[in-house]
């Protein structure tokens, strides 16, 4: 169903970016694999091209800049051909507590995490509307549900993303284009080796998930043709 088709994802240099880019090469497509530091892109890259014997190509980019995801879609257009599959996975964290936190650090969060993932949109979309069909996923967080206190900016920009979602879903849905969301709780990362035993005991299932967990979602919302302006929590039951 997939096999031969690209996919570009942003943030794919490791984490959870890393694990779609891995999840959707084993299903055969090609990938284009987006980050702000190209050379642990082109690491996994070549690991895809050894691993599943499909083209993977990285490349530099900067999600905030209108004008500069304008160039790297085309870019990627011309050397591996149009995406089936966008993943706005890229995203920063700049937490602090909001009678404390500086205009540039809510910005900044915004300014990648949101008008970011509006940015690669909207040049990927002409794309997809002449195709008639294709998918955008975007990575969204449990603290857009629920809020999380320290991170006003994060939790709005990932709030935001649901919003983006549905109504970039109705929009595209009558040319066959789908676009859902994955919201991540919990997830082993650099960021999450010092989560407090307390924390974890409010997650139901007990533990924190893996990057490929999340990956997992991502795989079944790419091939679920009749699922779209959808919200997938991957979070142990914690926003329940």
């Amino acid at each position: 169903m997939l096999k031969g088709k690209l996919a570009l994802i942003t943030g794919a240099s490791r984490g959870i970016g890393a694990a779609i880019a891995h999840r959707l090469a084993a299903m055969g497509m090609d990938i284009a694999a987006v980050a702000r530091d190209i050379e642990p892109a082109r690491a996994l890259c070549r690991k895809l091209q050894e691993q599943y014997s499909v083209r993977a190509v990285a490349y530099s980019c900067d999600v905030a800049s209108f004008q500069g995801t304008k160039e790297l879609v085309r870019t990627v257009q011309r050397e591996l051909g149009t995406p089936w599959i966008l993943v706005n996975n890229a995203g920063i964290t700049r937490d602090g507590l909001v009678a404390m936190m500086g205009e540039e650090a809510f910005d900044a969060v915004l300014d990648t995490n949101l008008k970011g993932a509006f940015n690669m949109i909207r040049h990927c979309a002409p794309g997809f509307l002449r195709a008639k069909g294709g998918c955008i996923l975007n990575i969204g967080s449990v603290s857009g549900l629920m809020g999380n206190p320290g991170q006003c900016n994060y939790a709005a920009s990932k709030a935001g993303l649901v919003g983006l979602t549905k109504s970039v879903a109705r929009e595209l849905a009558p040319r066959g284009v789908r676009c859902n969301l994955v919201a991540p709780g919990y997830i082993q990362s650099d960021m999450t080796k010092e989560i407090p035993e307390a924390v974890l005991g409010n997650i139901p299932l007990g533990r924190m998930g893996s990057p490929q967990d999340v990956a997992e979602a991502a795989a079944y919302l790419a091939t679920a043709t009749y699922v779209t302006g959808a919200v997938l929590t991957v979070d142990g039951g914690i926003s329940m």
